[in-house]
């Protein structure tokens, strides 16, 4: 097998990116322990003491003006975090004064160091205004030193400098301004989706307690009727009553089978769930059949083919026609008739519950009870317009003309279902 040898770039690259990382490493942790006042104290320090080593020949020929020069420039660059431009104002003074007084020294480096702050952390115009300062003082250096001809290559290599140092801070102040914008998004787009998920649940439960109604109420209406009907027929007819019973038994047994299959669909992992799915328009008549045993008389008509229907479309067909029936059944008198009709079009589905039970004129928000006395709408009715507008469609109800109770639903067969 023949070994494959790294290219000396490639393992300069890799060694140059090592170094980077170990030097980030090393400033993240120096950054979470010491402050930013801290670390630039320190920087100050070591850049004041590296000066007076390098330049001591300098310091003891002019001791007094080495200091005072030096201090200035590196003293400021303990508050540049806080004080940008005030910082760098102090140091360029400073360098202005070691320009002029020719003092030889390599700490021009802090003010390269506060122009840069003022690029990191300013807007454009105090850079503006601070590299202009600069650009002064380069321009009166420039003439001072003109007569030792160091006049024009000064000039250059200090503007070069200080456009490097503008153009270093900009760049981390673009980058810090751009991190700042991805965490803030970050943060709304987190916000968001717990919203999303909040208004989520709230559907789920508000889908929920709808399907539980439904179930519970009509259950019970039936088993309540049934129950009556039992208790008036024991004395007279002991068989009719003991078939109510049974009939109350076998309407229990029914709801509890609608809870299981319920609360199955809501755990789509069970398979039994499959097995056995929601109701829908071919179960009308199993529905019209419970009623008519609760002593509801009542007609099922369905037109057109409900096949191609979506099945959660005929799971609302069949709730609407529940809701309706059972509040038939608890606040129509006896004696009151029903009929249900279900149109099938391709593009709409319609239902119409109808009773001819008497509706007092005091019955304006809700169906009316047997004692004549208005029934507030409960949860039942709206209820029902939320699952007709789930489909894009509506619903309206109330009484007919010449007596009775109607209900008519329109479902868009089209339409994208919202919460069912």
């Amino acid at each position: 097998m023949t070994s494959v040898q790294a290219s000396p770039a490639t393992a300069a690259g890799d060694a140059l990116g090592t170094v980077r990382a170990v030097a980030a490493r090393i400033r993240e942790r120096v950054r979470r322990r010491l402050p930013a006042v801290a670390v630039d104290a320190l920087f100050a320090a070591a850049l004041f003491a590296g000066v007076c080593v390098l330049s001591h020949e300098v310091l003891r020929a002019r001791p007094v003006s080495f200091l005072l020069v030096q201090t200035g420039l590196t003293l400021p660059l303990v508050w540049r975090r806080r004080a940008p431009l005030p910082v760098f104002c102090c140091v360029a003074a400073a360098a202005f004064g070691q320009w002029l007084a020719d003092l030889q020294t390599p700490t021009d480096v802090a003010l390269l160091v506060a122009l840069y702050t003022v690029a990191a952390a300013c807007d454009r115009r105090r850079l503006m205004v601070a590299f202009a300062i600069l650009e002064a003082g380069i321009v009166l250096a420039t003439v001072a030193w003109a007569e030792h001809h160091r006049g024009v290559a000064t000039f250059a290599s200090l503007s070069a400098m200080a456009v490097t140092a503008a153009v270093f801070g900009g760049n981390t102040r673009s980058r810090r301004d751009h991190l700042a914008f991805l965490e803030d998004r970050a943060v709304r787009l987190e916000r968001e989706r717990d919203q999303r998920a909040q208004l989520a649940v709230a559907d789920e439960r508000a889908r929920i307690a709808r399907e539980m109604h439904d179930i519970v109420t009509h259950n019970l209406s039936v088993m309540v009727a049934l129950a009556d009907g039992a208790v008036f027929a024991q004395g007279r007819s002991p068989d009719r009553a003991e078939t109510a019973m049974r009939q109350v038994s076998a309407t229990g047994r029914q709801a509890i089978t609608d809870m299981r299959r319920f609360l199955g669909v809501l755990r789509a992992d069970e398979p039994d769930a499959l097995r056995h799915p929601m109701p829908g328009i071919s179960q009308l008549e199993s529905l019209a059949d419970q009623v008519r045993a609760a002593g509801l008389p009542t007609v099922l008509t369905v037109t057109g083919d409900p096949g191609p229907v979506p099945a959660a479309a005929q799971l609302t067909v069949y709730r609407l026609v529940q809701e309706a029936l059972t509040n038939t059944l608890k606040h129509a008198p006896a004696g009151t008739r029903a009929e249900v009709r279900i149109g099938c079009a391709p593009d709409t589905l319609t239902v119409t519950v109808t009773d001819d039970g008497p509706v007092p004129a005091a019955a304006a928000t809700g169906r009316p009870g047997a004692d004549g006395a208005a029934r507030s709408p409960g949860h039942g009715i709206p209820g029902m317009r939320e699952r007709a507008a789930a489909y894009g469609g509506s619903l309206t109800a109330g009484p007919v003309p010449g007596g009775g109770w109607r209900v008519t639903a329109v479902l868009v067969l089209g339409a994208p279902p919202e919460a069912l």
